[in-house]
């Protein structure tokens, strides 16, 4: 049984898919990019900030399924540039205890939606 996570804490969704499924204790949150969820507009004109955006937009559909970043066990980071690796990954680590940080894998990509420069995913667990 799967349950549909929303929040407008976070962007909506732009075609068929949800924030986040909760299925038993598992939930996976769609891909995150910079959209303000108040505005809708993109947060693209500083990378650190674009990247600090994703982020808290993947915090706010952790907390509306009553978890945050210390349930994260996987996420998949897309980004436009490999060269933005160091400054992504900088911003990325504030939100995690690093003796606790889930797995991950970073891919560079041809595109992302709106043409920003990273989009990230991620798996978590209720205990």
């Amino acid at each position: 049984m799967k349950k549909i996570i929303k929040t407008n804490q976070a962007p909506a969704p732009i075609g068929p898919y949800n924030q986040a499924v909760l299925t038993g204790n598992m939930l996976f949150i769609s891909g995150q990019i910079a959209l303000n969820p108040k505005t809708g507009e993109l947060e693209t004109e500083e990378l650190q900030k674009e990247t600090i955006r994703v982020m808290e937009n993947l915090k706010a559909i952790l907390a509306e399924a009553g978890m945050d970043f210390e349930n994260v066990i996987k996420t998949s980071i897309f980004i436009s540039d490999m060269n933005n690796f160091a400054k992504i990954n900088e911003i990325y680590a504030n939100y995690f205890n690093a003796e606790t940080a889930p797995a991950r894998e970073t891919v560079e990509v041809a595109n992302l939606p709106k043409f920003v420069n990273v989009e990230i995913s991620a798996i978590a667990v209720k205990e």
